[in-house]
């Protein structure tokens, strides 16, 4: 939509090819509804947030950064509001506001919008020479694939692009799910299912190295762990090996080994004569205490005046240092994002056209590049859906 408004813009006679019944289904259900359009930061800082070939969407970002997302939202009558951690959002909160001021403009600019489920591409000589879809045939000087990836395949991202890109001779890079929920070896996690921890430090570890920290909340599932911090972690995983990769999670991280052992003596002497787990109950959710018994090797009808120095040591220990395997990743279509798509080595980066196929451009999440929750990867979105619109209409004004 956006390439198309910008296509439009820029005196193209532009024609969106959609297969679903309604425009933006997967914009509307983005940031859980709220729709997180970018986040309001600096070209360097925004670069920091693009782990899978950031720096290919260089020259996509100086053209449209985010303080220039939040001025064509608005100067499109979406007023914009920044939360924490630099996240932007529609003030009235509903996703749907965007997906409507973009489909107003379409209509200003009189973009024509076609219900076509297109399944191959027009190549001829070496060029894009339009698409098919079914026995329809729509020609055009110039194809733009903004398909999405296969991240909510209900919404039409069903990994289609990836095979109309190979047609032109496109590499795609395997498909697999980034910004997911990650899947644990530890089973007792379903006891905990739904528990959310706010203000927890987490760390993944790769083979004992630290990979990625961060601060925030974090969530136990029926297999595994999930939550904002979870999600940005589960971009850093490179390749996914059952043991390879650890979350490690503070649970405690305003204070230090020495002052949370401090306060865990406090507890100790107020419940004099009660158990060990009154006082877990005094330091987690009730949702851990058992687990966390069972993982101490202390029963949890244990007096606390039967409790060792070392048994104290373990469980600060294991307050500052809780640490769960990764398993694998949840499936790709729980993902918010797909990593992997149409290899950037065969895209310029400079005008988003195809290396190998003269007239066909790409924008969005069908590219090999990914960034973290936070409006990062909307960002990409708009962003390389200008650089592709104006690269495109360009090419059609010189053939």
């Amino acid at each position: 939509m956006t390439a198309a408004v910008f296509a439009a813009e820029n005196g193209a006679h532009t024609i969106i090819a959609e297969k679903n019944t309604r425009l933006g289904r997967k914009l509307s259900i983005t940031g859980k509804g709220r729709c997180n359009v970018t986040n309001n930061c600096e070209l360097s800082e925004l670069m920091e947030n693009y782990p899978n070939n950031g720096r290919f969407l260089y020259s996509a970002f100086s053209g449209f950064s985010p303080a220039d997302t939040v001025r064509f939202f608005e100067e499109l009558g979406v007023p914009l509001k920044t939360e924490r951690g630099k996240r932007v959002f529609p003030v009235s909160d509903k996703a749907g506001d965007i997906v409507a001021a973009l489909e107003k403009r379409l209509r200003e600019l009189r973009v024509e919008i076609r219900r076509a489920d297109v399944r191959s591409l027009v190549i001829e000589d070496g060029r894009c020479a339009g698409v098919t879809a079914g026995a329809e045939k729509i020609p055009a000087k110039a194809v733009i694939l903004a398909t999405g990836g296969m991240s909510y395949p209900k919404t039409g991202s069903d990994g289609y692009g990836y095979r109309l890109a190979q047609q032109a001779g496109h590499t795609i890079v395997e498909p697999r799910p980034s910004l997911v929920p990650l899947v644990t070896e530890e089973k007792w996690v379903s006891r905990a299912g739904g528990l959310t921890l706010k203000n927890v430090a987490v760390r993944l570890m790769l083979n004992g190295k630290r990979v990625y920290e961060d601060f925030g909340e974090a969530a136990f599932t029926q297999d595994g762990l999930g939550g904002a911090v979870i999600l940005s972690a589960s971009a850093h995983i490179a390749e996914l090996s059952s043991g390879k990769y650890t979350i490690s999670i503070d649970l405690k991280p305003a204070l230090t080994p020495e002052k949370l052992d401090a306060r865990i003596l406090r507890d100790f002497s107020e419940l004099r004569g009660k158990t060990f787990g009154d006082s877990l109950r005094k330091l987690l959710p009730q949702e851990l205490c058992e687990p966390f018994s069972e993982l101490l090797g202390i029963p949890q009808n244990k007096k606390i005046s039967e409790i060792t120095k070392t048994e104290r040591s373990d469980l600060v220990k294991l307050l500052k240092n809780f640490t769960l395997s990764v398993k694998s990743f949840r499936p790709i279509d729980e993902a918010i994002v797909t990593r992997g798509g149409v290899s950037v080595k065969e895209i310029s980066p400079k005008t988003l056209e195809s290396r190998l196929c003269s007239g066909l451009f790409f924008a969005g999440e069908i590219i090999d590049a990914d960034g973290y929750t936070g409006g990062f990867n909307l960002q990409a979105a708009f962003a390389t859906g200008k650089l592709s619109a104006l690269s495109a209409a360009n090419f059609v004004k010189n053939i």
